[in-house]
């Protein structure tokens, strides 16, 4: 069995992926699509092609010898994901892909390929001799879609086959009743009928907006010649038509083309993500890398004009973009005159069009993910929680400070240190309070922050690089009082506190001038409150030990001729309690320096009490 030389990378590559249900298409050297199918969750079923693979099938074997490479499309949902890998199929036909599989649960409408086409409800794809709309998510909904329609449009429902049934028979009840046009008078040619089919078909994959103002204006003039029921009648078809696109994100109403830009960043680096929409639904997808050397509005804009300017007869009539740009009107001007038509620029601020500038950032926040190893919840959560504070730049490097404390012997402070999102312990300080009197904190605080920055200001390496981003635990009054202290170093790093509720966790981000509430940003709230929590345990931890140091200390001055140097000696020395035990007699002398028998008599005290 042949073995894919490019398994390790391919296995690596499918590890990194997110479990967001969307699209995956199988590449060869050539850069060509093989094959194109659809997951629940893409990190589960990428990877499955890569493992195991002595337990594939012949076919699923000779695919991974072939694949050098594979992209992906993150969608909202497992049917929109469906929905994308259909009409990927459709316009790739990729080798490998033969059935559309995994139809099992979903709801067609399927319109037959014959003279006279019918169209009817069907519960999956197979007849290859017919077109098909879907998949919808409500089999009610694709039920009640195909007989309005056929009302609607009066098409027949019979099992007739027509020109072979023309005039055979006299026309059903349903042509005395106006549900069918007769088909089976003959009187009506192929051309006529295919042309009501088709006006059928736009009625059912968009909802046409001419045939919902159609049966508006029908349903407001039975209403107002008191025809109730047909209103009724008219009411129900529209709501049917307007159910029909439930769920379905990757399609759209609008009835022009649009692309939707996105970009997601990420310290040096930022990813761009290029969704194309053309008549309603997702054709195509483009992801980019670009550096993070400059504002984002600007790279934003010069990532359009590099990206339009080589292809100008694919610029749509609407672009949608995740950031105001300072020169959108100019771009507009710019591509208008590239396509020669107009050219808008919009950042959608609610609705529909937000929705696809959240699945855009997503795809790009997917891609930024492989590249710098962090999960897109930690690319997302530190470009909102810059945008929220208003930074010049992503924080590469956070550093959060805790003061723990019991009584007057025990008061420590804790430094952790986050960098691109995740804890950087080999950067965690302890600082033991040295110089505040008393139970202050903003003291402690200040102490804690004026010894970490002097020790990098005198060239110690180990507190270097300064950070991007202070977090302190505490309110506006501990930010207050340590920010007099970098003024006073002149020193110039953004400074916040963190706020706890009653229950002791994080609900807001503090500043001089007030709190910004954090609640509504779920990623963020989750980061902020991980650095919280890890501050707060490692200064604890830290505190609990000086403690015990210091009850093991007062412990060992019952010896007589042990006074607080040589305990203090003690415990420096051998750190915890059980390597105290385990001392020799003349360990104990020679850390101590005292003799033997003084030594001896320490040795029986610890052993006795500790």
């Amino acid at each position: 069995m042949l073995v894919n030389p490019r398994l390790g990378f391919l296995r690596d590559k499918a590890n990194k992926l997110s479990l967001s249900p969307g699209v995956y298409l199988m590449k060869d050297s050539t850069g060509k699509i093989i094959y194109v199918g659809k997951a629940k969750a893409l990190k589960n079923r990428v990877t499955s092609y890569f493992h195991s693979i002595e337990n594939h099938n012949s076919k699923t074997a000779k695919l991974v010898d072939n694949i050098y490479d594979f992209d992906f499309i993150v969608t909202p949902t497992e049917l929109d994901a469906l929905v994308l890998e259909c009409s990927l199929i459709k316009q790739n036909n990729p080798k490998y892909n033969i059935l559309l599989k995994d139809d099992k649960g979903y709801n067609y409408i399927k319109i037959t390929n014959e003279d006279f086409p019918r169209i009817t409800y069907a519960l999956n794809c197979k007849d290859k001799d017919a077109d098909y709309l879907g998949p919808y998510t409500s089999g009610y909904t694709a039920k009640q879609a195909v007989d309005e329609a056929n009302r609607i449009f009066m098409l027949p429902s019979c099992h007739k086959l027509f020109p072979r049934d023309f005039r055979k028979e006299r026309p059903c009840l349903n042509y005395h009743i106006k549900r069918c046009m007769g088909v089976c008078r003959g009187k009506i040619t192929k051309e006529e009928y295919n042309s009501i089919i088709q006006q059928a078909i736009d009625y059912i994959k968009s909802g046409s907006k001419a045939s919902i103002e159609s049966l508006t204006q029908q349903m407001n003039e039975a209403a107002e010649n008191l025809e109730f029921e047909k209103a009724a009648m008219l009411r129900d078809r529209i709501n049917a038509i307007s159910k029909m696109k439930d769920g379905q994100d990757i399609m759209s109403d609008k009835s022009y083309d649009f692309d939707v830009i996105a970009l997601a960043q990420n310290v040096q680096l930022a990813s761009v993500a290029v969704i194309k929409y053309r008549e309603g639904r997702i054709t195509d997808k483009e992801n980019f890398y670009i550096g993070d050397e400059y504002e984002p509005s600007q790279m934003r804009s010069d990532f359009l004009v590099g990206y339009y300017s080589n292809r100008p007869d694919e610029i749509p009539s609407h672009i949608f973009v995740d950031m105001e740009l300072e020169d959108s009107e100019l771009l507009c001007q710019y591509f208008s005159t590239l396509c020669e038509h107009k050219v808008s620029i919009t950042v959608p601020k609610r609705g529909d069009g937000l929705s696809r500038i959240y699945l855009a950032k997503n795809n790009a926040s997917e891609y930024l993910s492989l590249k710098v190893g962090r999960t897109v919840k930690e690319i997302n959560a530190l470009e909102d929680l810059a945008k929220l504070l208003g930074l010049k730049k992503i924080p590469t490097i956070i550093e959060s400070y805790d003061i723990s404390n019991i009584g007057e012997d025990a008061r420590v402070g804790g430094m952790v240190v986050y960098r691109n999102g995740r804890p950087y312990k080999a950067g965690y300080k302890k600082f033991a309070i040295k110089n505040v009197i008393g139970q202050n904190d903003y003291a402690c605080m200040q102490e804690v922050i004026e010894r970490r920055i002097k020790r990098y200001l005198e060239g110690d390496e180990s507190f270097a690089p300064l950070p991007d981003l202070i977090l302190l635990d505490g309110g506006k009054g501990h930010v207050s009082a340590v920010s007099k202290v970098l003024n006073e170093l002149n020193v110039d790093i953004p400074l916040y506190g963190l706020v706890k509720d009653e229950k002791h966790r994080t609900r807001a981000i503090a500043e001089n001038h007030g709190e910004i509430q954090i609640n509504g940003n779920k990623k963020l709230f989750a980061m902020l409150t991980g650095i919280q929590d890890e501050v707060h345990r490692f200064s604890l931890s830290f505190q609990q030990a000086k403690h015990k140091q210091r009850s093991y200390k007062l412990q060992l001055t019952n010896v007589k001729g042990i006074g607080e140097a040589k305990a203090k000696a003690l415990i420096k020395h051998f750190k915890t309690k059980a390597a105290l035990k385990e001392a020799s007699v003349e360990e104990l002398s020679a850390v101590a320096k005292i003799n033997n028998e003084k030594a001896y008599e320490l040795y029986n005290y610890i052993k006795e009490n500790f």
